[in-house]
C-alpha cells in the first residue's frame, strides 16, 4: 500500500479527498491534519508517508513552511500542493522548496488519481502539460545527460535557471541585460522547444535535468 498524509484546514475537503484516495485502491491515508504542526506530530508518530499531500493556506505552520520541513527530514516523501494556481512565482518557490506538483482544489477525481500515479511513478506531477514529450525529447537527444547541450542554448539556459528563481520576467531582463521584448522571445522559443506552458513546469524540467539544484 502506498501511504499518503494529507494536511488541509477545512475538515470537508480533507475528509473528501482522503475518501477518494482510498477508493483508489492501493493507497492507505496515514495522516489527517489540520495544519502543518499537525501533520509533523502525526509523521512522528506513524512515519514518514510516500506521499503528502499540503494545502498551501493553512494556520500556524502553512504549506510552504511545511513543504521545506518535509524536504529536510523526509525528503523521499512525495509532495502534492493543493493550490489555486494564484502566482507562478510562488509556485515556482514551492518547487524549490521540494513539492513535486500542484493540484486544483476543482481537480476531477481521475485528476486526482493520475497525479497520485505520476508522482509515484515519475517523480513529479506535471499537470496537463506534455511532461512525457518533455523527457521524449531528452531520450532522443544526443545530449541526453547535459540539457545545456544541443538543444537548448547558453542563453535559455541562463533564463530557464533564472525563471527557477522569484524574479519577474523584467528583472530576469535586466539580470540577462537585455529588453523585456527579447526575454519574450527567448521564453516562446524555449516554451516551444520544451512543449510545455508554464513557468512553474519550467522549473520542474530544471530541476529533473539537473540545470537546477534544491
Amino acid at each position: 500500500m502506498i501511504t499518503v498524509a494529507l494536511a488541509d484546514d477545512h475538515i470537508l475537503m480533507r475528509a473528501g479527498v482522503a475518501k477518494l484516495i482510498e477508493e483508489f485502491g492501493s493507497y492507505k491515508i496515514t495522516c489527517r491534519a489540520g495544519t502543518g504542526i499537525e501533520l509533523i506530530d502525526q509523521v512522528g508518530a506513524m512515519g514518514a508517508p510516500d506521499i503528502a499531500i499540503l494545502d498551501y493556506s493553512m494556520p500556524d505552520m502553512d504549506g510552504y513552511e511545511t513543504t521545506v520541513w518535509l524536504n529536510k527530514y523526509h525528503p523521499k516523501t512525495a509532495i502534492l500542493i493543493l493550490t489555486s494556481y494564484d502566482s507562478e512565482v510562488l509556485l515556482v518557490r514551492l518547487i524549490r522548496a521540494g513539492a513535486r506538483g500542484f493540484m486544483r482544489k476543482d481537480i476531477h477525481p481521475s485528476d486526482l488519481h493520475t497525479a497520485l500515479q505520476e508522482v509515484m511513478t515519475k517523480g513529479y506531477y506535471l499537470g496537463g502539460d506534455s511532461g512525457g514529450q518533455m523527457l521524449d525529447l531528452f531520450r532522443k537527444n544526443l545530449h541526453e545527460n547535459d540539457p545545456s547541450k544541443g538543444l537548448l542554448s547558453e542563453k535559455e539556459v541562463e533564463f530557464i535557471r533564472l525563471c527557477c528563481s522569484e524574479l519577474t520576467y523584467k528583472a530576469i531582463a535586466e539580470t540577462m541585460g537585455v529588453t523585456p521584448r527579447v526575454i519574450d522571445a527567448i521564453r516562446d522559443d524555449v516554451f516551444e522547444k520544451l512543449e510545455i506552458k508554464t513557468r512553474v513546469n519550467l522549473a520542474i524540467f530544471a530541476l529533473r535535468n539537473g540545470l537546477i539544484k534544491l
